[in-house]
């Protein structure tokens, strides 16, 4: 019988926030999303406050002064770093690891089929990647992937649990699914659950047994899969490699009200320049891409506007100069003089492998010379720090993008490295 554990990172952000920072245990902490906008990540004493999963920030200033939360800037340079020092943990322990990285960063599947004394394992586990990183995670053991993450949200839940919950029973299953929400359910969502619970079916025990026929009508093949999950069947095998993925997005919401088409061009280069790395660190490049632009929908008071506009591209590429050009037109195309914009973004899109490459029968671009270029640039960003060569049309001073509460980097940046005093 296969065995499935869900490693789940605890608050992972604010964990990461307190490896390198104790004060803050014990302390509720917001994290806030690129350029300061809105909640993206809580500690459980942020939590217990009322403070919602997206909540804007000045929505919340009440709270945060009554109850001295400390809030702070995203630093997805530590929670990256961190989160790729928990996975190498966990590959310590099993050679089939699945890294959930399609939607986070902070989970991860593991295949312990074959072994005995499942939770005195998992709590080893526990304990090597708190003391190798520091960072509290909580584990599900089931036989099938979405029967892990049940178990995994009674493991976070229970104080009893102690991080580690196992649910390979069958009848601690049946106990267990009747008192979880339908909602609750991988892969359900509120949409499903709205729909299922007009049919009686409210609980996770009650879709387990419903019937097969009438559940694939009503939500599917997926659904299907769902439900044989939930009856112990294994239909979600691991996967090694994450999916390809079909775009690439960089969006940010400015820390202020953007007026200026001159801002606006530098803050689109700037999201152009790491939808690029992204694409060449994947090896791919994009034949189209989709600018937008749009002013903040929670001040209706305000003039409000939104668009966008789609590229397609001459020739595939992943040059970032190449891409900014076409971005900088595009910007300025559905730029409307008058408006407070809140947020720009770039999506790169009909994704091809780099190595396919196919020329214009007018080409005039130098390829190879233009793939240098980006590979220098790239190896010296990574070694130096993120942004130690930008292009000029990024800007020299991104106020609309300032994070004035971020943590140092202290493990990817040789300036922000944490000092100990003896």
């Amino acid at each position: 019988m296969k065995i499935y554990a869900l490693v789940d990172c605890n608050n992972f952000y604010a964990s990461c926030e307190r490896v390198f920072n104790p004060k803050l245990e014990g302390k509720p902490i917001v994290v806030l999303s690129n350029n300061d906008g809105c909640a993206i990540a809580r500690s459980q004493e942020a939590k217990a406050l009322g403070i919602e999963m997206g909540a804007p920030l000045f929505q919340i200033q009440s709270i945060v002064q009554c109850h001295q939360v400390r809030v702070l800037s995203s630093n997805f340079a530590l929670y990256g770093d961190l989160s790729a020092r928990v996975m190498a943990t966990l590959a310590q322990f099993t050679p089939e690891i699945e890294i959930y990285s399609i939607y986070s960063i902070d989970e991860a599947f593991l295949d312990l089929s074959g072994l005995t004394q499942l939770v005195d394992y998992a709590r080893q586990i526990r304990t090597t990647v708190k003391q190798w990183t520091g960072i509290p995670v909580s584990i599900g053991i089931a036989p099938t992937k979405t029967l892990a993450k049940v178990a995994n949200r009674i493991a976070k839940r229970r104080v009893d649990a102690n991080g580690v919950f196992d649910l390979t029973d069958k009848t601690l299953q049946e106990e267990v699914l009747a008192q979880t929400a339908v909602e609750d359910i991988w892969g359900i969502g509120r949409k499903s659950g709205r729909r299922l619970r007009t049919h009686c079916i409210s609980n996770a025990l009650q879709l387990r047994h419903a019937n097969e026929q009438w559940i694939q009508t009503q939500l599917g093949v997926m659904g299907l899969r769902t439900v044989l999950e939930l009856r112990g069947i294994s239909c979600l095998s691991l996967q090694s490699c994450p999916a390809a993925k079909h775009a690439r997005t960089v969006s940010r919401s400015f820390s202020r009200p953007v007026e200026s088409l001159a801002e606006l061009k530098a803050a689109v280069a700037t999201y152009t320049s790491r939808a690029a790395e992204k694409l060449r660190c994947d090896r791919l490049s994009a034949k189209a891409l989709t600018v937008f632009l749009m002013t903040d929908r929670f001040h209706q008071d305000e003039p409000q506007h939104f668009d966008s506009t789609y590229v397609e591209l001459p020739v595939a590429t992943s040059d970032t100069a190449e891409l900014i050009g076409y971005t900088s037109q595009a910007i300025a195309a559905i730029y409307r003089e008058g408006y407070r914009y809140k947020k720009t973004g770039v999506t790169l899109t009909h994704l091809v492998a780099a190595n396919l490459f196919q020329a214009c029968l007018f080409e005039t671009t130098d390829r190879e010379r233009s793939r240098k270029l980006m590979q220098v640039i790239d190896r010296i960003n990574q070694q130096l720090g993120a942004g130690t060569i930008a292009f000029a049309a990024t800007g020299l001073r991104q106020s609309w993008g300032r994070k004035e509460m971020r943590s140092p980097r202290y493990t990817t940046c040789w300036q922000e490295l944490p000092v100990v005093k003896a």
